[in-house]
């Protein structure tokens, strides 16, 4: 009774997370089945109870990062950039080479770290914090735009070789966090103008490379003619098509789907779809409805904080979050070409599950001062946020 005593910030989040690792769970063990015959001799616990044991380790995350005061996560952040880029290099020269593409660093006990991840949360918050002491010029070119353009560019484009949806979301999140920061209209098209030529020059000279150096571009054009011209060359797709229409409106009943044994990655970039199967439409809507309920917990708290970085790191995380979300669903049902993204705090995974842990921390974490009714003025806590420079 302590421990639910000390948990603190917004109810209605913690709900949201809490369903969500059950859905998971459920989800995760009905769609493994394949699996544990092929690897583990048909031992269906195993994989059940790695994810439990993970998706227990993203609870405590989520506990203890919203213990944290949300402002520490400003002083701390210059730190994990210049942790974060190196480790992006590092990876795109020394990483796990799966699928023709290098995005993880394999780890002890059969677990990898997919360094985008940490990349991904420590540059909404950089941006959070930088938008925030840049607020009173913030429609300067110079002392405001550049600053704030050189960690997006450089960031998005380490991670692009291996991963190019991940890379596509966060540029799309940072021209969010850009616009909502009040930057000039004119300097954002001037980001984007700067992505599009990086892109085509990237494209270009992978073009340029022998065949067998060209594996993540065949990737990327593939899913892509597959998607525009419908053809049935996109089994990943058809598969989980047909699991979604096979559901019906209540679904087959938990444990029951069949397209598992078909879909690639059942556990992960097509989780959404077993749920369809198993679940219905109704399970499939009740889903959607909680990363819409955490969008609009989020939005509520950012009207509530008094505190620009609160309203920033808030709005910035829940927005990558549930644009994730949409991603993933949004491939499940066909309206999207594959792009390998995890159902956020669902799909079977590691580092994935934990940072989103730290990320649903995170908000909690500045709930918690709406909650407390904090009237701190804005310079104050810029103060705080620059005490560690």
């Amino acid at each position: 009774m302590g421990l639910i005593k000390d948990i603190k910030g917004d109810k209605v989040i913690w709900a949201v997370v809490l369903l969500l690792s059950v859905f998971s769970l459920l989800a995760v063990y009905s769609s493994t089945g394949t699996l544990a015959y092929k690897f583990k001799s048909g031992n269906t616990e195993y994989y059940m109870m790695k994810h439990f044991i993970i998706l227990s380790v993203g609870l405590v995350l989520v506990y203890l990062a919203h213990k944290i005061k949300y402002v520490y996560y400003s002083r701390i952040i210059h730190l994990v950039l210049w942790i974060s880029v190196p480790l992006l290099f590092f990876t795109l020269i020394f990483g796990l080479d799966l699928n023709d593409a290098k995005r993880v660093i394999p780890l002890p006990f059969n677990l990898s770290f997919q360094t985008s991840d940490l990349a991904k949360l420590t540059l909404i918050i950089y941006l959070a914090r930088l938008l925030t002491k840049k607020q009173e010029n913030i429609k300067d070119f110079k002392s405001a735009f550049i600053p704030l353009m050189v960690p997006v560019l450089l960031i998005v484009f380490l991670i692009l070789p291996a991963n190019f949806s991940t890379a596509a979301m966060l540029f799309a999140t940072s021209l969010v966090l850009l616009f909502i920061g009040r930057i000039n209209m004119k300097y954002i098209f001037t980001l984007i103008g700067f992505g599009l030529i990086a892109l085509v020059i990237f494209v270009f000279i992978l073009s340029q490379l022998p065949d067998e150096n060209q594996g993540r571009l065949m990737t990327w054009k593939n899913r892509i003619e597959n998607y525009i011209n419908g053809t049935g060359d996109n089994y990943q797709t058809e598969q989980a098509q047909i699991a979604i229409a096979s559901g019906g409106i209540f679904g087959k009943a938990p444990g029951n789907s069949t397209q598992r044994n078909f879909l690639p990655h059942p556990y992960s970039d097509f989780i959404f779809a077993i749920i369809v199967e198993e679940y219905g439409l109704m399970g499939g809507a009740f889903i959607v409805l909680l990363y819409l309920i955490l969008l609009f917990r989020a939005v509520v708290i950012v009207t509530k904080i008094p505190q620009t970085f609160g309203a920033f790191l808030t709005i910035g995380v829940a927005f990558s979050l549930v644009f994730q979300a949409m991603i993933n669903m949004g491939v499940a049902v066909g309206i999207l070409p594959v792009t390998g993204q995890p159902l956020p705090l669902v799909s079977m995974g590691g580092t994935s599950i934990w940072f989103t842990s730290l990320s649903l921390g995170i908000i909690l974490s500045v709930s918690k001062e709406v909650a407390k009714k904090t009237q701190s003025p804005i310079p104050n806590e810029i103060a705080v946020a620059e005490d560690n420079n």
